[in-house]
């Protein structure tokens, strides 16, 4: 993975699934696992014009590419993310 980011830095995630009531919070949760706590009101969600679909973005604070590479391999394995960039 190539990045122009300099560590640390706020980074934004941002992650794509099927709408659920779960799976803004199941990102979060995911994320949390390598970055720590993710406040709420670093989330924000965005539904599809026909419902079927969802954005989460997430910016949260990471210390190294290692640490976002770890984030991007989690959200890479888990069944209810499609897309993320």
């Amino acid at each position: 993975m190539t990045t122009l980011e300099t560590f640390p830095c706020v980074y934004t995630f941002k992650v794509f699934g099927r709408s659920s009531d779960a799976f803004a919070d199941r990102v979060r949760e995911i994320l949390s696992e390598t970055l720590g706590p993710i406040p709420r009101d670093s989330v924000k969600v965005r539904t599809s014009r026909h419902g079927r679909y969802m954005s989460v973005t997430v910016c949260a604070y990471v210390h190294s590419r290692a640490q976002l590479e770890r984030a991007y391999s989690d959200l890479r394995a888990d069944r209810e993310v499609l897309l993320y960039i």
